[in-house]
This record gives C-alpha cells, structure tokens and sequence, in this order.
C-alpha cells in the first residue's frame, strides 16, 4: 500500500466508520430489546467524539478548543434526549420498528450535520448528507423487503440452472 493510500485511509476513516456505525444502528433497530437502545445510546457519544477530534485539527486556540468540546458535549447530549424519547414505551407503542429505525436515522443524519457545522469540519457534514440520503433508500429496502427476496432466490435458481446446464453439456462433449 502506497503511503498516499494509508494517509488517506487514516485520515477518512473515522468517517467511514461513523457510516458502517450507522448503517449497523438502522439493521438492529429491525429487533426489539435493550441491545438496541444501547447501541444507538452509545452511537451518539462515538459521533461525538469523532466531531471534537475532527475539529480540534481545524482550531488552534484553547478558548476554541473549549467551546468545541462545550459545543459538541450540549449537541449530542440533546441528541441522547431525542433518542431516549424515541425508545420511551409510550412512543413505542405507537410507532412500529421500521419507523423507529428511520426516525432515529433522520436524527442522526440531522445531528451529524449540524456537528459537522458547529467543528467545522466539512467531512462530518458530508457523512451526515449521506445518511440523509440513505433515509428514502433504507425505507425503499425495509418496503420492498419481500420483492428484494424473491428476487435474490430467482436469480440464485437461475444461476444454478445455468450452471446445471452448463455442466450437463461439458459432460456429455
């Protein structure tokens, strides 16, 4: 690997991993239980951190360093509170799993951004742009969940008919 390549991959991947974070949060949030919550209670703290430890590099003055980590700590505390509601059985009982799911996507991806605004960190924004974008796609997948399995076995029927006649005419020549 070419020192370009891993100054790149140290240098985007927390970003990368706040998305594999998220896209983890929106496949467990298909399950009930205290795993869950905890999960997505812990997200805000990693994303949180990631923002300050972004932002820190791009200020150079202590009083900017306090009021980025002031800054931070208030945003995603509030976040915390929003997600807390979401998990509260009163809203629970209400609103179904998949919802839940692509309403705490939406906060993150709301949070996220306005982070990345606040550190001053271009990059955060741009992962908090995706995952907004990532809203309508996953709530596309949670719909269509029984087409996209139909679909997967027909083309894993196809292919092994494919490769079962295949076989059959190189075994016979």
């Amino acid at each position: 690997m070419s020192e370009q390549n891993k100054h790149w991959l140290l240098r985007d991947l927390p970003y990368a991993a706040m998305l594999a974070l998220a896209v983890g949060g929106i496949v467990l949030s298909g399950f009930r239980g205290l795993t869950t919550y905890y999960y997505w209670m812990a997200l805000a703290p990693v994303y949180g951190l990631a923002c300050i430890l972004s932002g820190w590099r791009a200020t150079d003055k202590t009083s900017e360093h306090v009021r980025l980590v002031v800054t931070q700590a208030l945003h995603w505390l509030a976040f915390l509170a929003a997600m807390a509601l979401m998990f509260m059985p009163e809203v629970r009982g209400v609103v179904n799993d998949n919802a839940t799911s692509l309403a705490l996507l939406i906060l993150l991806a709301l949070g996220t951004f306005v982070a990345g605004v606040h550190a001053r960190v271009w990059r955060i924004c741009l992962v908090g742009v995706f995952l907004a974008l990532a809203v309508p796609a996953v709530a596309w997948v949670q719909d269509s969940a029984m087409l996209l399995l139909v679909a997967g076995m027909l083309i894993v029927v196809v292919a092994a008919a494919f490769l079962w006649l295949r076989r059959r005419e190189g075994g016979g020549a």
